[in-house]
C-alpha cells in the first residue's frame, strides 16, 4: 500500500488542549527514528473541538491522518478504527492525553528491533490518583483469577506492534474489545521494557468508578465462563450442606424425639437460596445477551469524515 514505516494510532477524546503538543513531540520523537510515519487521531465523538484541531494538524503536515467518528463509541473502538487504516511495518498504540510519553517510544522502537514482535511499556510509577490505581488493581486480580490469564496493571495499551501481530488483530471481531488483551491473545514474541509514566496535562478521565466497575463486569463476562462453573460448584456447596441438615434434623427427631426449631432457619435459607437462584438467572441472561450482541454484527464503528481518501 504505501512505505510507511510506522503509523501511530490514538484515539481522541476531551483532550484538545494538548492535541498540538502531542503532535510536536511526536514529530520530534518519529523523525528521529524515519521520516516514513503517519500519525492517525480518531476524534471518538469528542464534545470539544478536537476535530477542528486535528483538522488544522492535517492540513499542516500530511502525514496526520483524522478519522472522525459518527458518535462516541468507546476507546478500543477508536483504536480498532485506526488500525484499520494503519498502513506501517510497525504500529504504536497510546492515549492522547501525554501520559504516554512521545518520548519513550525510540525506547519501545530500539527494542523490538532485538528481535520482538511486539514491544509494550511498563508504567512501573504510575501517574494517577489512588482510587484509579486500586480499581485497576482490583480489576486484573479478579480478572486473571477469573479468565486463567496473567494481565499486568502496569500495563496499558502504549507499545510498538509490527504489522503481523497487528493484523493478526483485525481478525478479531467481537464488540467487547480491549486492545491490550487482544495483542495478549494473538501471541508472537513480546517484550515489557519500564517507562516513564507522566501526569495528565488537560481534562479528566472519562472512567469513573460506575464505568470502570462495568467495564469489569463485561471484559470478565466476555473472555471466560468460569463465573458460570464457580456458581455450579456453590449451589452443589448449598445442595450438599442442605442434604446434611435434613438429614441431621431427620436423626435428631428419630433417635432423640426432638422437634425441628421454628420458622427462622427456613427463612434465612429461603432467602438465600432464592438470592442464590436470581443471580445465577442475572449471569445466565447476561451471557445470552452477549451472545445476542455478537450475532447481529453490527458493525466496530462507523466513520463520519476523514482527513484523506479512504481507500
Amino acid at each position: 500500500m504505501s512505505k510507511t514505516h510506522i503509523s501511530v494510532v490514538t484515539p481522541v477524546y476531551g483532550c484538545y488542549e494538548c492535541l498540538e503538543q502531542l503532535y510536536q513531540r511526536l514529530n520530534k520523537s518519529l523523525s528521529a527514528i524515519t521520516e516514513d510515519f503517519e500519525i492517525i487521531m480518531v476524534n471518538d465523538g469528542s464534545p470539544d473541538n478536537s476535530w477542528k484541531i486535528i483538522q488544522q494538524l492535517a492540513k499542516q503536515d500530511n502525514r496526520v491522518k483524522g478519522i472522525n467518528l459518527s458518535r462516541n463509541f468507546g476507546q478500543h473502538y477508536a483504536i480498532a478504527a485506526g488500525l484499520d487504516y494503519a498502513w506501517g511495518d510497525w504500529v504504536i498504540v497510546m492515549d492522547c492525553d501525554l501520559q504516554d510519553q512521545p518520548e519513550e517510544i525510540i525506547k519501545l522502537y530500539n527494542k523490538a528491533q532485538e528481535g520482538y514482535e511486539q514491544v509494550v511499556g511498563v508504567r512501573e510509577n504510575r501517574k494517577d490518583n489512588f482510587v484509579t490505581k486500586l480499581t485497576s488493581r482490583l480489576f486484573y486480580i479478579v480478572f486473571n483469577y477469573l479468565s486463567d490469564q496473567t494481565l499486568d496493571e502496569r500495563i496499558a495499551n502504549f507499545g510498538i506492534y509490527s504489522k503481523s501481530v497487528i493484523e493478526q488483530v483485525k481478525k478479531y471481531k467481537e464488540k467487547d474489545r480491549s486492545f491490550g488483551l487482544l495483542v495478549t491473545l494473538v501471541g508472537f514474541r513480546r517484550a515489557e521494557i519500564n517507562i516513564e509514566h507522566s501526569l495528565r496535562v488537560n481534562g479528566a478521565s472519562s472512567y469513573d468508578f460506575r464505568k470502570r466497575f462495568n467495564l469489569a463486569i463485561s471484559h470478565i463476562l466476555s473472555h471466560s465462563n468460569k463465573p458460570l462453573l464457580l456458581v455450579v460448584k456453590a449451589g452443589f456447596l448449598c445442595s450438599l450442606f442442605s442434604s446434611v441438615y435434613a438429614l441431621s434434623l431427620i436423626l435428631r427427631y428419630i433417635f432423640w424425639s426432638q422437634a425441628v426449631e421454628g420458622w427462622t432457619s427456613v427463612i434465612v435459607s429461603l432467602f438465600f437460596l432464592s438470592g442464590m437462584i436470581i443471580s445465577v438467572i442475572g449471569m445466565v441472561g447476561i451471557y445470552i445477551g452477549k451472545i445476542y450482541s455478537e450475532v447481529k454484527e453490527r458493525p466496530l464503528y462507523i466513520i463520519h469524515e476523514t482527513t484523506f481518501l479512504q481507500e
